[in-house]
């Protein structure tokens, strides 16, 4: 049962995100089509995420009562009709261009664009949902190396969808969006036939009768007090967040710094995906195995700090690729141990609310990181990303040297639940 579950999981995470890779490097170029500039480009990468910041904590706090599959079956859903809507919007694009005005046809188009990304963002947070059914279906000595495996999962979508993407573009934009939507509909056969629920009726049933802290702002501050989860929340957020500026504009920074096509940069991420499926499927296992999670943790920060750095002065491609490298191995590390950590700190019936308060998290920085990189690259040009990210992950490195070095990790229960729990 376990088995069969953690791999259904993981080829529904590779799905999932193979269909969201595809169109992830052309998103820049799809708009710049219809004249968006450099800061509704922004935007737009950016409106995913703000509805991905509603979202993932409302799914993954859901999840713990109502179960994981149906949750994954809504995800996927909304998924699929976002990307049909971005497919549809360049034909639809020509066909206003030569009946009205082509500036009207541009907003309309644009405005499309925004629709479909916000409703794939608004229900498409289900990587909490998907971690926290990894949780259930694992021991807590494996957590680690079941959830390296999603990320694994992550970083083969990323080999295969932008280079796939890159190289569907040339018959057009739609193409990749309409390919996406297939494999979206494929993902939720998948869910329906093949993926059991992780979370027994009977959990179910104590987990809707088990007090919950409500999804408020008051809610993420008290988490954010707690001594060990709250420092784990704060070191996601300020990586994220200068992980994000190399995510969210790579494409527009590979444009403006080296002139490089889609499917040139499409390659470029197929590259940091092969890294990723090996930091994250084979290596965090085997350094989980023999070193401490607040040991790695401030370790990886401190790495990625300096190939920070590399990137923000990269001469050339060769010198990209070999900065590179280091950014993928501890961004693979710290993603895969910071939610293995939060499982580790929280009470079972917290799993997924505190999975997917990471995740909103998560989305609150790919909001700042993409108009942060764009005015950056606008104003400073395409190295003031790096040097940015750079001191944010150097004071974040004192950081977790500090707090998160040698701290044990013990189970913590929100004070507001402690008579209740007693």
């Amino acid at each position: 049962m376990k088995n069969k579950s953690l791999t259904a999981i993981i080829l529904v995470v590779f799905i999932d995100l193979l269909g969201f890779s595809l169109i992830l490097p052309l998103l820049p170029y799809y708009a710049d089509t219809y004249g968006a500039g450099g800061a509704v480009t922004g935007l737009l990468v950016a409106s995913y995420a703000i509805m991905q910041l509603i979202g993932a904590p409302i799914l993954g706090r859901l999840s713990d009562r109502h179960g994981r599959r149906p949750l994954l079956l809504i995800s996927v859903a909304g998924t699929s009709l976002g990307f049909l809507l971005l497919a549809l919007a360049d034909p639809i694009g020509n066909f206003l261009a030569q009946s009205f005005n082509s500036n009207a046809a541009n907003i309309f188009i644009i405005a499309l664009l925004f629709l479909s990304r916000m409703l794939d963002g608004l229900t498409g947070g289900n990587i909490s949902v998907a971690q926290a059914y990894i949780t259930d279906v694992t021991v807590e000595k494996e957590r680690a190396r079941g959830l390296g495996l999603i990320g694994a999962a992550f970083g083969l979508g990323f080999i295969i969808g932008p280079a796939a993407g890159g190289l569907l573009s040339q018959w057009g934009y739609a193409v990749p969006a309409f390919v996406a939507t297939a494999l979206t509909i494929c993902n939720l056969a998948l869910i329906y036939f093949w993926l059991p629920e992780s979370l027994s009726q009977q959990r179910r049933d104590e987990l809707r009768t088990t007090p919950n802290t409500p999804l408020t702002l008051n809610a993420l501050i008290r988490a954010l007090q707690r001594p060990y989860s709250g420092a784990l929340l704060t070191t996601r957020f300020f990586f994220n967040l200068a992980f994000s500026i190399l995510q969210t504009i790579f494409s527009l920074y590979a444009l403006e710094r080296f002139s490089l096509s889609a499917q040139s940069t499409g390659f470029l991420l197929t590259y940091i995906g092969l890294l990723s499926v090996f930091v994250q499927g084979f290596l965090v296992g085997k350094l989980n195995a023999r070193y401490r999670d607040d040991l790695l943790i401030p370790a990886a920060v401190s790495i990625m700090t300096i190939a920070m750095l590399g990137w923000a002065w990269a001469p050339n491609i060769p010198w990209l690729l070999l900065v590179l490298a280091p950014m993928a191995i501890s961004g693979g590390l710290l993603n895969t141990l910071l939610s293995s950590s939060l499982t580790k700190a929280v009470q079972r019936n917290e799993v997924g609310g505190i999975l997917g308060l990471g995740a909103s998290l998560d989305s609150a920085t790919r909001i700042i990181a993409p108009i942060m990189g764009g005015m950056l690259i606008q104003q400073y040009g395409t190295s003031a990303p790096g040097i940015a990210g750079a001191m944010i992950l150097a004071g974040l490195s004192m950081y977790v040297w500090r707090i998160i070095y040698a701290h044990p990790i013990a189970v913590e229960i929100d004070t507001s639940q402690r008579k209740i729990q007693a």
